[in-house]
Formats: C-alpha cells, structure tokens, sequence
C-alpha cells in the first residue's frame, strides 16, 4: 500500500471516529436530558431496518455506477453526460426514497404537521399572505406558521403554491417536483468544475456526484429543491465569468441568486462560494453588472408584494430559541454537525478533502481546490453561526454538494464510489430519517 493511499484511509477512518463519537456522546446527552431532540444522534432519524420496494432499485443502480460510471464519465460527449448524470443521480434519488414506500418516501414526505403543503389554503391570496407572513413567524402568535414554513423565507412555501395553483398539487407532485429539480444539482456542479477548473476533472467528479450519500436526504426533501437553484446560480456564474455570453448568462445568474435567498435564510451564504467563482473567473468583471441586475429582481418582487425578507428574519431567530433551537446545545452540535456532513458526503470526500493542497503552479487542481474551500468555508460559517444545531444532513445540502467535487482527486474511483455507496445504503436501510 502506497504512502498516498494510506493516508487517504487514515482521513476516511478519521471521518468515521467523528461519527462514532458524534453518536456516543449524543446518546449519553439525548439519554441524560432529550436536550439534542433527535432520536438517533447526531442524525435526525430512528433506528428501523426495513427493506422496500426501492431496494432492488437502489442496488442495481449502485453496481452499474460503480462498475461502469468512471469509463463512461471519461468517453461521453459532454452534453449527453451531463444528462446522463443527472438520470443517474435522479434513479439513484428515486430508488433511496422508495426503501420507504411510496407514502412514506415519496408522496407523505411534504405533507406532515411542519411542511409547507400544510398551509397551502392560507394562500389564497398570496400577496395578502405575504404582507401577513410575519405575523405568524412567533410560536405565540396566533395561528403560527408550521416550523419550515416559519424557518424560511416566503419563497419556499411560494413554490408549492405555485406548483398547487398549475395542477400540481399534493404531496406526490411536490415529492416528485423535488427530486426532479433537485437531481439536476449534480449536473449544475460538474459544469462549474469545467468552466473554473477543467473537464478532465469534472468527469473525474461525475460519479460521486452520481452516488452521494445526501441522495437520502435528497429524496423527498424541499432542500433538494433549494440545493439545485444555488448550484445552477453558480454555474451560470461560472460560465458567464469564463466568458461564455455575460449579460444574459450572468442576469439568469443573478435571478437565481436571489431566488435562492428567498428559499433559504442560510443560502445567503452561497455568496462565499460565488466571490470564489469570480476570483477563479478570467472575466470577472464583465458579468457582475447583469449579475447584479438580476439579483434585484427577486427581492423587489417579493418586497412589492409586501413580504419583509430582514423583519421575517429577525422573527425568525426569535422563533428558532423559542423552539428546539434554544434547547439544543451549542457545544455538542458545533461538532457533531460535521459528523453529520461526513454522512452527507461520505468517506471518499474527506479522503479527497485530504488531498485538497496542492501546489498553485498546477492550475486545475488549484482551482477546485478554491471552489472546494469555499464550500467548506460557507458550511463552517453556517455551523459556527449557531443557527444550525442538528438537521443539517439536510439544510446543508445545497454546500455539501460541491465538496463531493473534491473526490476528483482521488485514485481507484470505483473503491471509493463503493464505500459511498454502502453508507448511502446502509443509512437508508437501517434508519427510517426525517424530513
């Protein structure tokens, strides 16, 4: 065994002991006072092995990625593996989520007691909801907002609506809106890694990409939905900062950009990982005015219609330590978060993570090194903020993703893609997750 490959283990074995302390000094604590409100720590989960009718699915799906994902990464033409990876990433999703049945995985997934399809009625008019939105963030105030509703800007549970209002409505639709939009994440990272750093190494990242264990949490999750909008803003940005058609290109950017932060209050921190993108562009300056334009539209759209995204916020933070927030203890989940990212993006990601410093004369893998920093940077900001103590194998999904672009890096890919995809399996089969 080679001195490079060893260390790799050692980095994937150190992931595992954070887990495995994570897990044991969270029973004790969640035994001793039920202070950390999950059942399983540090996941939010319950221990139920079970088999479904995704199962044989899922399977199927992880041996043929893992027996012929890296050759065909390497020899299709760009545009159709773009699209083959985004099939194989939403059959991934899919089969994961009907482990769970078809209720329980898919369609039941957006309609329990804190969803947002549980307020659907209350939007009948939406800009009179909007402009009412912040009187129901408060738990006592009167007829609150379930928890995700309240937890994100109006945007999120807008979407649903909108989705309802075009025939779209249930918790089936809504399910599998979010797989299908969500999926396409993995393809929005792999053009970023092309146009920032180059494409030998985005192919190389296709097949993690493919079989990330956060698919569990993917499936069926409003979060999948969220992870997607913020990868597609920084690929559109990456594209326009390389050159590619700046005005149009950065404005879709900019659209999305503000999108996303009226899905998320947390993806405000995407913007860590775009001033990457502009720093790693050779056009950086030539999209930032129509990047900009855009980014106005969505915040004075919501505004006109008299949604208050920063007084929303700061009810909100009251609303997180009225609830499980102000319960939960800071000094356990400022650690134990970060086990429960090494579920999300597995043991191949911190053995590539390991392998991120590299020399700055050899420009490709220095770049992604950048881009994979900064992930890891806005995901470390989130975490030290305080206002994401557990549940974060799920809200940091949308960051997590492009670390798993750091798995280019490594040799024997399909050892690699095997380890992430017996986590993934073992998750979904052992515990039954939440949201």
């Amino acid at each position: 065994m080679n001195r490079d490959l060893r260390r790799d283990l050692y980095a994937a074995a150190a992931a595992a002991l954070l887990v495995v302390a994570a897990a044991v000094v969270g029973t004790g604590i969640q035994h001793r006072d039920g202070s950390l409100r999950v059942a399983w720590p540090p996941l939010l989960a319950t221990w139920d092995p079970h088999l479904g009718p995704g199962t044989p699915a899922a399977v199927a799906v992880a041996v043929a990625v893992v027996a012929h994902g890296p050759a065909l990464a390497a020899r299709l033409p760009w545009r159709p593996l773009l699209f083959a990876v985004w099939g194989s990433a939403m059959a991934w999703t899919w089969s994961l989520a009907l482990v769970d049945g078809w209720h329980l995985g898919v369609a039941g997934r957006l309609t329990t007691r804190n969803e947002y399809l549980r307020v659907i009625g209350r939007f009948h008019d939406i800009p009179g909801t909007l402009r009412d939105f912040t009187h129901h963030i408060l738990i006592d105030s009167p007829g609150n907002w379930p928890a995700h509703v309240a937890g994100h800007p109006a945007g999120a549970t807008v979407t649903f609506v909108l989705l309802d209002r075009v025939g779209l409505g249930g918790g089936a639709w809504a399910g599998a809106f979010v797989i299908t939009a969500g999926t396409t994440a993995a393809a929005a990272v792999l053009v970023a890694v092309r146009a920032l750093a180059d494409e030998r190494l985005a192919r190389r990242a296709a097949p993690f990409l493919v079989l990330a264990p956060g698919a569990v949490w993917m499936g069926a999750s409003a979060d999948a939905w969220f992870t997607a909008v913020a990868a597609w803003a920084l690929a559109l940005l990456a594209l326009a900062a390389t050159g590619h058609h700046p005005a149009p290109i950065g404005f879709a950017s900019g659209l999305l950009f503000g999108l996303a932060c009226y899905l998320s209050y947390g993806l405000t921190l995407i913007a860590v990982l775009a001033a990457a993108v502009l720093l790693l562009g050779s056009h950086r300056t030539r999209p930032l005015p129509f990047l900009l334009a855009g980014l106005a539209v969505v915040p004075a759209v919501f505004t006109a219609l008299g949604f208050n995204w920063w007084e929303a916020y700061r009810l909100l933070v009251t609303r997180y330590y009225q609830g499980a927030g102000g319960v939960r203890p800071y000094g356990y989940w400022v650690w134990a978060n970060l086990a429960c990212t090494v579920f999300v993006v597995g043991p191949a990601t911190a053995a590539g993570l390991r392998r991120v410093r590299v020399p700055r004369t050899d420009r490709a893998p220095f770049r992604l090194a950048v881009l994979v920093t900064a992930a890891l940077l806005a995901l470390l900001l989130a975490d030290l903020s305080g206002m994401s103590k557990a549940e974060t194998e799920r809200i940091w999904l949308p960051f997590a993703m492009w670390l798993l672009a750091c798995c280019a890096f490594l040799p024997r890919p399909r050892a690699w893609l095997a380890a992430q995809a017996a986590l993934a399996l073992l998750v979904n089969h052992l515990l039954l997750t939440g949201w």
